[in-house]
């Protein structure tokens, strides 16, 4: 009898240490199984970022590329002009009788290569636009690829979406409101302001120099840059007006010109002519700016 006590209190001894090695087992388990769940999604959120990164830098690109482009157009579009001007002054003083047949030439000319320009701008401005939506629509699928393993992205895929769409915004409002037209003189103009947010992107592009004016018919003439400008006639109903230029002690009228028509005039020292725009006429009253070469060079 004592020998069967002691068994059974030697067998209540043993049992425990058992159950307890099991527990710790089955703990340690789940902890390696909650690190695991840890380690992958901090995977997860590594990957996200350098896809963020890799998109946004795509975008900066092709804005670059954008800037590029058009700053290479117009710097071709104002040697080309320069050049056909010096053609043209050639011709016309090497055979008077034929000078109205050059000026005619070189005018066609000149509207030609201006709609080369802005067909070759459109294009440009065009396939831009194409690649910024395709890296749209990558950025969006990738995206919605991962958003429902990191929440924490959201914000950044929003803050992508919005750049993009802005630099669309920009691009296409620049080339909507700033245009070319034909001068006076036959020379394709600089860009073109039609309002004072136009004229302020205009002085941010740095190409020229604008001055601002306001010119009432019962006022003297008028300083205006370095030219003298006096308004003698006004007609809002048909948006036209007549104005003496004075420069270089040289007295010029521009009569019955329209708004928004570059009135032209060459200035000693320049090669580029002086441009004159009208943005509203009102009785006895008008108001636009001058637009004159940043650089000076002497005419032959």
């Amino acid at each position: 009898m004592s020998n069967e006590f002691e068994h059974e209190e030697e067998h209540i001894h043993t049992v425990p240490p058992r159950d307890h090695s099991t527990a710790l087992t089955v703990l340690a388990v789940g902890l390696a199984i909650a690190l695991a769940g840890d380690g992958y999604l901090l995977v997860r959120a590594n990957h996200l970022n350098e896809d963020l990164a890799q998109a946004q830098n795509g975008t900066q690109t092709q804005i670059s590329k954008l800037n590029d482009a058009t700053s290479t157009l117009l710097e071709q579009e104002r040697q080309r002009l320069q050049d056909l001007e010096q053609q043209m002054k050639q011709e016309v003083k090497g055979v008077s009788d034929s000078a109205s047949v050059a000026i005619r030439r070189a005018r066609a000319e000149a509207h030609r290569q201006g709609e080369d320009f802005s067909t070759k701008l459109a294009e440009q401005q065009h396939q831009v636009s194409t690649e910024l939506s395709q890296i749209k629509d990558t950025t969006n699928s990738k995206f919605t690829e991962v958003a429902t393993d990191v929440d924490g992205v959201k914000a950044n895929v929003e803050t992508v979406k919005t750049n993009v769409a802005a630099a669309q915004t920009d691009i296409q409002k620049t080339s909507a409101d700033l245009k070319r037209a034909m001068g006076d003189m036959g020379v394709m103009s600089g860009l073109i302001a039609t309002n004072s947010k136009d004229l302020d992107q205009l002085r941010a592009l740095g190409e020229r120099n604008y001055f601002e004016f306001d010119i009432n018919k019962k006022e003297a003439a008028k300083k205006v840059g370095d030219i003298m400008l006096m308004l003698k006639k006004a007609d809002p109903k048909r948006s036209r007006f007549t104005m003496d230029v004075l420069a270089d002690d040289h007295h010029v009228e521009k009569r019955d010109k329209t708004i928004n028509e570059p009135v032209q005039l060459y200035v000693s020292g320049n090669m580029q002519p002086y441009e004159i725009v009208v943005n509203r006429v009102d009785k006895d009253h008008v108001t636009g700016y001058l637009a004159t070469p940043k650089v000076k060079l002497a005419r032959r």
